[in-house]
């Protein structure tokens, strides 16, 4: 697909009425004529470099990192945006090492679940009181409230999408699955488990899975809290406040996950298995199903598809067509469907020094620009992603996009039954549980996948690991 990246053809006109502001930096709103918000402009015009740590958001995105800094600072001629690259791999890594040595970038995308961590190591920046009325008012409210804790605003949304898993069209009809059907009205956990057993083939000395999904490093608590999530568990606390996964529901999900691998419809090696790796594998016909999913797969198998018919060497090696179809997670322990809603974006940070307010004014000019208008709208539309923004919606009108009617059907119906974000979850707790997270049940979680580990043991370690944390009377009890 040919994306359209952002020409400025207003810049002299937004310049002129930027040069035209005065007054305190947050306390005036401009709104271009091409319909992308622009923050207040100061009086001052010093010179100042915004710095932002981005990965591959979406297939093309840091393809278009030169002309981002150059369509920038068109817009403010006194400002730089210093763009660092960064893989998926790596991404969490880089951030966590700046943060804690102190001096974090001024932006860095991430998911919006990690807000409270920064929070409680005191380098997210809280923007609510110089984003503008304006820049506020061009998002979608649910969306926008993601990047929210407590009464802070922490930055700006890049999309809102579920995570679902993605199945290769052809096979998936060869193992007699009414895929419609599960799109409509999604699966259980019995009924997902015999689906996959019908998708492993042997063909040729060579296996194909009914089901593989990334889980290597911290790719695995992504498996876990999907699932988690459509297993009577959409939050790690319940509603008064008790750490969740202490319920005999998580119990009851990590044999039913490592079950999976058991039965032979996944890796044995599955813990070894990265996005990238995942990702060959679905290309190349080694598995039916895939995951974790976002509608920028179907885009990315049509791109694919497009270099096989072409015989462009930069194919992915012995890929083969594949007709991409979204489906839900299946549910657990007869729990409602509850779809992983994953809402990344632009998060804010400020150093162990307090910036100044002109800086800051001119960190938020940069997070919205990277988060709406032009470069939403052409970064969502590679993704497949739905536009949250006013901006995007109104710049994606004249961007063409190829993209499967039920899978857009599947999609919004999975939206009907997504995890809603709660705010009121204090920092502490949430910061905590992260903690939890990264300390016990990602390295429990794949020594399970591995076979090192099993369901019981794993479950024993978070519950004492939680006790530790929450107390007694902490955590939930069934």
């Amino acid at each position: 697909m040919k994306r359209k990246m952002p020409i400025l053809a207003s810049v002299v006109a937004l310049t002129m009425a930027l040069t035209a502001c005065g007054g305190t930096s947050g306390t005036k709103e401009t709104t271009t004529p091409a319909g992308t918000n622009a923050p207040a402009a100061t009086a001052s015009t010093a010179k100042d470099t915004i710095t932002a740590l981005l990965p591959p958001v979406s297939p093309n995105y840091q393809k278009t990192f030169e002309q981002l800094s150059k369509d920038f600072t068109a817009l403010y001629p006194n400002l730089t945006l210093k763009i660092e690259p960064a893989s998926w791999e790596d991404m969490k890594q880089k951030l966590d090492t700046q943060v804690n040595a102190g001096s974090p970038p001024d932006i860095a995308f991430g998911g919006s679940g990690t807000i409270p961590k920064y929070i409680e190591q005191g380098l997210a920046m809280d923007i609510s009181d110089v984003a503008t009325a304006d820049m506020k008012g061009d998002y979608d409210q649910t969306a926008l409230d993601y990047m929210k804790s407590g009464k802070g605003l922490y930055g700006f949304p890049a999309y809102m999408e579920v995570h679902a898993l993605g199945g290769n069209k052809e096979f998936l009809e060869k193992a007699g699955i009414d895929w419609k059907k599960v799109q409509t009205s999604g699966w259980t956990y019995d009924q997902f488990r015999e689906a996959i057993k019908k998708g492993v083939v042997t063909e040729n000395g060579k296996t194909r899975y009914g089901f593989t999904f990334a889980v290597k490093g911290v790719a695995a608590v992504d498996y876990l809290g999907i699932m988690a999530k459509n297993a009577g568990m959409p939050y790690a606390f319940t509603s008064d406040m008790k750490y969740a996964y202490t319920s005999k529901n998580y119990l009851g999900l990590l044999k039913d996950l490592r079950q999976l691998i058991d039965d032979g419809s996944m890796p044995k090696e599955l813990s070894s298995v990265d996005a990238g790796k995942r990702w060959s594998m679905f290309l190349t016909g080694q598995t039916m199903i895939t995951g974790k999913g976002l509608a920028v797969f179907e885009n990315s198998a049509k791109a694919n598809n497009a270099k096989i018919k072409a015989n462009d060497a930069s194919a992915v090696k012995d890929s083969i067509p594949v007709d991409y179809i979204v489906l839900p997670a299946p549910t657990f322990q007869g729990a409602k469907a509850s779809a992983n809603t994953v809402v990344d974006g632009y998060m804010t940070f400020r150093g162990k020094k307090e910036p100044t307010a002109e800086h800051k004014a001119n960190i938020v000019k940069a997070a919205y620009f990277l988060a709406s208008g032009n470069v939403a709208a052409a970064t969502n539309n590679d993704l497949f992603a739905a536009h949250i923004t006013k901006s995007g919606k109104k710049a994606a009108e004249s961007m063409k996009i190829d993209r499967n009617p039920d899978n857009v059907a599947a999609v919004d119906n999975m939206l009907k039954n997504a995890t809603p974000n709660r705010t009121d979850i204090p920092t502490d707790l949430a910061a905590k549980a992260i903690k939890l997270e990264t300390e016990v049940i990602v390295p429990k979680f794949q020594g399970l996948l591995a076979g090192e580990v099993t369901p019981q043991a794993m479950y024993d370690a978070v519950k004492a690991a939680a006790i530790k944390e929450f107390g007694e009377n902490g955590i939930a009890k069934d």
